[in-house]
């Protein structure tokens, strides 16, 4: 109990901080994926028993901060059943001047990203865009997609960095951050 409790704390925690920097104008949106709304299939992954189109949908952001020189994406599963959460997405060093990524721009060979931008591996163990994939039959589960403001132009992370090493090199060059959540499900087989 103590485990879910602190869990949904630092989600509400989370929730309100993002809430704040949107008062504070900065705001990050999809035009494919409503706020609080529910996931289409087509970004589910293909793999792991789904058989989504696994492309990433097309995010959009405004109003960044004074002082942001670059900025990261990350997209994570705080339901899925590990202990951690899932990280389906994280993409560092996108210049300030960028304000979207396009649909797919999550593809494994970083085709579609803005030059400089580097894709850092998911839990699935590949460098791009990792769709949805809870397990059949589960609750839906929330996915978390932010935006972070950093106060630098680049992050030096090794070419293997884990989720868990980005989100802390991440944290250490935040200015403000804007996010919004939304579920997804699979029916049982």
């Amino acid at each position: 109990m103590r485990k879910t409790c602190i869990a949904a704390c630092l989600l509400t925690a989370s929730a309100g901080l993002m809430a704040q920097d949107h008062e504070a104008g900065f705001h990050l949106y999809s035009p494919d994926v409503e706020t609080d709304g529910e996931i289409d299939a087509s970004f589910e992954y293909n793999g792991f028993g789904c058989a989504g189109d696994n492309q990433s949908p097309t995010l959009r952001w405004d109003n960044a901060p004074a002082g942001t020189r670059s900025f990261a994406i990350s997209v994570h599963d705080p339901d899925a059943p590990t202990g951690s959460g899932w990280w389906h997405w994280r993409v560092v060093n996108l210049p300030a001047d960028t304000t979207e990524l396009t649909g797919n721009a999550g593809a494994i060979d970083g085709a579609n990203l803005p030059d400089g931008a580097v894709q850092l591996r998911n839990d699935y163990g590949d460098k791009g865009w990792g769709g949805m994939c809870p397990p059949a039959g589960d609750s839906p589960h929330r996915y978390t997609f932010t935006v972070h403001a950093l106060n630098t132009e680049q992050l030096e992370l090794p070419e293997d960095a884990s989720p868990a090493l980005a989100g802390f090199m991440i944290h250490q060059h935040e200015i403000a951050r804007a996010g919004f959540m939304a579920t997804y499900a699979r029916e049982e087989d």
